[in-house]
């Protein structure tokens, strides 16, 4: 029997992990219950949900994102981004900003990223109240935007304002998210029509002087800026995750301060263990495809539960323990197949030099509640607070 998970259910909301492992352990597909969908099926088991997420039997199309009502119309040609588009176009487009992304970039990058980190941890201590600073809106959610906007070029004097909008894309889709996008849009458009005056060090100056025939156009150069700006809000989450998982488990965390040189792995780990994507973007099946003897009709939604996938103990021993020195297969947090993140490497720095920051500056770093609250979201596992005491 196909279990089934109900994503409004509360007991799901406050813990996916176990109602996923169920379902995991029963079989390796699960049937979502979702109100206004139709039939959602999730891969549960590491092994499918890899594949699947690189057969390309299953398609990413626009009715795989929701968009908020509202949006102005001529800011809808900036929201189709390359996660929407499959085949020759995302190929076209990938082929054309992949070198922007490359795990070299974002090494790079690291010393202006570390610049950024310090700058907001000196700011911290300001922020606490009777001894407890709640990290999330004072340096998570603040220090991905700030190096969106290094990557775009984002004037100092703007970033205040763009801060806000990461703010507003971070708390999810509602009327401060439609609201924000018309500005984020116009922002962006200023920094292309900027760079194109005089390319800067930064991604769109990159962009802008690739000698290509085929070079993006001004539309696709904001609509990647939106879209660094909608995808960028990762390391929010993981970063918060990230935090508390470490403070639950010291062992962990001590051995990463005896030897720092295990952080990248670290990252990986933490990223496996604490994701705060559940699921991935849903795929349309163009054909029947059976998996694990359950027929997937076409026309179907199909997503991988990395929740499940990257728990599964048929890829990792003892899959539910925080191990920082892990060697195992590759975790399904950033994806897997042509649709894999772009943006992980620089993600992956960003998430390394903000957690060893942190966590080298205030080495009495603890959680000031027992109960960390969660936010209500069946697709994203993130804190809707983190109180600590530094």
């Amino acid at each position: 029997m196909t279990p089934e998970i109900d994503l409004t259910d509360f007991k799901v909301l406050t813990d996916p992990f176990t109602a996923y492992d169920q379902a995991r352990e029963t079989s390796a597909l699960a049937k979502l219950v979702i109100p206004g969908f139709g039939p959602f099926w999730a891969l549960t088991r590491y092994t499918q949900a890899r594949a699947m997420l690189a057969d390309p039997r299953f398609e990413v199309r626009a009715e795989s994102f929701m968009r908020p009502p509202g949006i102005p119309e001529h800011c809808l040609e900036y929201l189709r981004t390359m996660a929407e588009q499959d085949g020759p176009e995302h190929l076209r487009l990938r082929r054309l900003v992949a070198p922007a992304f490359t795990p070299k970039r974002a090494a790079q990058l690291r010393p202006r990223l570390a610049v950024l980190t310090e700058r907001l941890l000196d700011e911290l201590p300001a922020h606490a109240e009777d001894g407890v600073v709640d990290l999330i809106p004072h340096f998570a959610r603040p220090l991905p935007m700030d190096v969106i906007c290094e990557l775009a070029g984002i004037p100092d004097i703007d970033r205040p304002r763009w801060r806000e909008y990461g703010a507003a894309v971070a708390s999810g889709m509602g009327a401060d998210f439609a609201a924000a996008i018309p500005e984020i849009i116009a922002g962006a458009r200023d920094a292309v029509a900027r760079s194109r005056a005089e390319p800067g060090d930064d991604l769109i100056g990159d962009l802008v002087r690739a000698e290509d025939d085929d070079r993006l156009t001004d539309t696709e150069l904001v609509t990647l800026v939106w879209h660094l700006v909608l995808a960028g809000q990762t390391p929010v989450n993981l970063i918060a995750n990230a935090v508390e998982a470490l403070l639950r488990h010291p062992d962990q965390l001590a051995a990463l301060r005896a030897d720092p040189a295990l952080w990248p792995g670290a990252v990986e780990e933490l990223m496996r263990f604490c994701s705060p994507q559940l699921l991935t973007t849903p795929r349309f099946a163009r054909e029947d495809v059976e998996i694990d003897g359950q027929l997937i009709r076409a026309g179907e939604r199909v997503t991988a539960a990395m929740v499940a996938a990257d728990r599964d103990p048929r890829a990792f021993a003892d899959p539910d323990r925080l191990d920082v020195t892990r060697d195992g297969p590759a975790q399904l947090g950033f994806s897997h197949g042509p649709h894999f993140c772009l943006g992980a490497s620089i993600a992956r720095v960003e998430t390394e030099v903000a957690l060893s920051a942190l966590f080298s500056r205030f080495p009495d770093l603890a959680l000031a509640v027992d109960d960390v609250p969660r936010a209500p979201d069946g697709g994203t596992w993130r804190p809707a607070k983190l109180p600590l005491t530094l």
